[in-house]
């Protein structure tokens, strides 16, 4: 099979109005912007309002992608999004975006992936174009994380931010830009609890009598995460780059799970942070949302430049990791 060559021809993000400070969150649990500040690097995240949630955010991005990609939604062929925190359980969100943004023409299904959403809903988005299966593909990576967070927790409600970006995915033949020019998944599952909900799900749903509120919020082992986080990071991003020369790489756009975990790795790398782009102070981590805002930001404010190569990584729950290097 002759694959066809794949580009990102458009960019989009949306996060909420609502901005929550560290000195907000310090008025509801024990803690301060020090120490936020210091083990995140975190000083402010948004949170959805009334009305708000993971398919208005993705529909908000999805139009500016789309805008900026020059593409008629009606000439769209699929949608993928990537997300924990789906509207529903059913149906996916994927089709309540593909309704309200008149993608008439469009399959759509959500992918669970966790941090590593984003990536996977790419990945996908790029097997279908480069197969010939679909021309046009949106793949969109959406949380409203503050819908699942234990606000009694200051170990990880300080951590999380709701938000959601997108990007248009076509031949590069017709965009010229942002080629994928490799993309690698991957997870572990004997990490299951690492980052997990435990209840609300088939396994323990509501109705059970060990079901409890506290199983409905984001639980994670904070040194697990830690390890996992800066060992895949460095790993993935070395195997990504495997075969070209890592001082030709302009820019990484990393998952912003942590200050300190980026800085980590970027140590361990040898690497210069300026090479990074991290956002995490303004956003907090976003989870699936977390990679495509910080593409489009750096898209947006000229950081990342034509011709350029890029790499974009990610990880999370399940365990999940992925990484993708685009010459932009």
């Amino acid at each position: 099979m002759n694959l066809v060559r794949v580009g990102i021809a458009g960019t989009g993000a949306c996060v909420p109005s609502k901005v929550v400070t560290n000195d907000d969150l310090a008025k509801i649990v024990d803690t301060s912007d020090e120490w936020i500040a210091k083990r995140t690097g975190i000083r402010q995240r948004h949170y959805v309002g009334e009305g708000e949630c993971t398919s208005t955010m993705s529909l908000e991005a999805a139009r500016e992608a789309l805008e900026n990609a020059k593409i008629d939604p009606k000439t769209i062929d699929l949608i993928v999004l990537g997300t924990l925190t789906p509207d529903y359980l059913l149906p996916s969100t994927a089709c309540l975006v593909q309704k309200e943004l008149g993608a008439n023409n469009a399959a759509a299904f959500d992918v669970a992936a966790a941090c590593t959403g984003f990536l996977t809903a790419l990945h996908t988005a790029e097997t279908f174009v480069a197969a010939g299966k679909a021309r046009r593909v949106l793949a969109i990576g959406a949380e409203s994380l503050s819908r699942f967070v234990n606000f009694e927790d200051r170990s990880s409600c300080v951590l999380f931010g709701d938000g959601a970006g997108a990007a248009v995915v076509t031949p590069w033949e017709d965009c010229k830009q942002g080629e994928i020019l490799e993309s690698k998944l991957g997870s572990d599952g004997s990490g299951f609890e690492f980052i997990h909900i435990p209840m609300g799900g088939a396994a323990v749903p509501h109705h059970h009598s060990d079901y409890k509120k506290e199983g409905h919020f984001i639980q994670l082992k904070g040194r697990d995460v830690f390890k996992f986080a800066v060992s895949t990071m460095i790993e993935m991003i070395e195997k990504i780059t495997a075969n070209v020369d890592q001082e030709d790489v302009a820019i990484v756009v990393p998952h912003q799970v942590n200050q300190r975990i980026i800085t980590a790795a970027v140590e361990r790398l040898g690497w210069s942070e300026e090479r990074f782009m991290v956002n995490i102070d303004k956003y907090g981590n976003t989870s699936a949302a977390s990679v495509p805002i910080a593409l489009h930001e750096a898209v947006k404010t000229g950081r990342i430049k034509k011709g350029q190569l890029v790499v974009f990584v990610a990880f999370g729950a399940g365990l999940t990791w992925g990484a993708t290097l685009v010459r932009w």
